[in-house]
């Protein structure tokens, strides 16, 4: 979806969001869009460990019986 908006609309909407927010509420804004991606992507690692770890406790269970 991002890959499609090219530079041009990439400018486009940097200009509207200094519009909209003012040049002294970006850097919040930006800190707080890099902080939830930053724990969102945490999360995302957790959830894959903890599948994976559930799925070797499924395969030492099956070799145990």
């Amino acid at each position: 979806m991002l890959s499609n908006i090219g530079i041009p609309g990439l400018i486009l909407v940097l200009i509207l969001a200094l519009i909209i927010f003012g040049p002294s509420k970006l850097p919040e804004l930006g800190r707080a869009v890099g902080s939830t991606l930053k724990e969102f992507k945490k999360s995302a690692k957790d959830l894959v460990a903890d599948d994976e770890d559930s799925k070797e406790n499924e395969k030492e269970i099956k070799r145990i019986k």
